[in-house]
């Protein structure tokens, strides 16, 4: 009879490597839909700035565009925060697999991290730039020097 435990079998590399590329997958996917945010919210501005350029008065309802764009920077925000808590709690499930794992791998959880909080960030700033524009009276159209 044997009387040491026996260890579980050693963990296929290839596995915590898949999980790592779906992990970066979905770190693309989240900042995809931070920066289709960003122009989303922006669109709005650049908008505004060539009717203002026209001479044509800005349309008073001017937030929907800058919340939709905040929504989908928050919710590419929370698509990072999550792939990368489901990813950390796959890796920590592959560690009671094996010992051989692979897994001290910390760069796509850094990169996960950093771009969450820059997520965050933008969205605080989108939100001021929009309460800052709407505190800003509406130049009317520009003047002519024709006479």
């Amino acid at each position: 009879m044997n009387d040491q435990p026996s260890l579980p079998p050693p963990v296929d590399p290839r596995i915590p490597l898949a999980a790592e590329r779906t992990l970066l997958a979905w770190i693309r996917t989240g900042v995809g839909l931070m920066g289709f945010g960003l122009v989303v919210a922006k669109l709005r501005l650049f908008l505004d700035e060539i009717l203002a350029v026209r001479g044509i008065a800005t349309p008073v309802a001017q937030g929907a565009s800058t919340l939709s764009g905040i929504v989908l920077v928050l919710l590419g925000t929370g698509v990072l925060v999550a792939a990368t808590v489901r990813h950390q709690l796959y890796l920590r499930d592959l560690r009671r697999l094996g010992p051989d794992a692979p897994l001290h791998h910390r760069f796509p959880l850094l990169v996960a991290i950093a771009l969450a909080v820059v997520g965050l960030l933008l969205a605080v700033n989108l939100r001021s730039t929009e309460a800052s524009l709407h505190a800003l009276p509406n130049p009317g159209p520009p003047a002519t020097d024709v006479p």
